[in-house]
């Protein structure tokens, strides 16, 4: 039961990470602000080191992209974040996942929604 709640306490947190980020996103106009660079660096250090991080280590080792689903070897693995830096994203377990650098360099700084929605418009072409 211990380990259960842990997890549900686990997902709460992190799910209030994200609502949070995508606060910070919107403005009095509904518009994106800018993210702070102070921020983004803060974030990417937090990133730096979480690629360094056993849970990290374990996430890789099937060397499955999360958007594509193929696989790579784990050291061709890049992190991405569901929601980017850019626009108010943090560097923590619940937002970041391992991709290839094909879906990398095409997701840029597309919400998850925005990707859905991209990968759908390929289909249709």
């Amino acid at each position: 039961m211990g380990s259960v709640l842990s997890v549900v306490i686990f997902i709460f947190y992190e799910s209030i990470n994200i609502i949070t980020s995508l606060f910070r996103m919107i403005d009095d106009d509904y518009g994106l602000t800018g993210v702070d660079d102070a921020v983004i660096r803060r974030e990417k250090a937090k990133a730096q080191a979480l690629r360094k991080s056993r849970w990290w280590q374990n996430k890789i080792a099937g060397g499955i992209c999360h958007y594509c689903g193929r696989k790579f070897a784990p050291r061709e693995l890049t992190m991405d974040h569901l929601f980017p830096l850019a626009r108010g994203g943090t560097s923590s377990k619940g937002n970041v996942v391992p991709c290839c650098k094909e879906c990398n360099t095409r997701k840029k700084t597309l919400l998850p929604l925005e990707w859905e929605e991209y990968m759908v418009s390929l289909q249709h072409h």
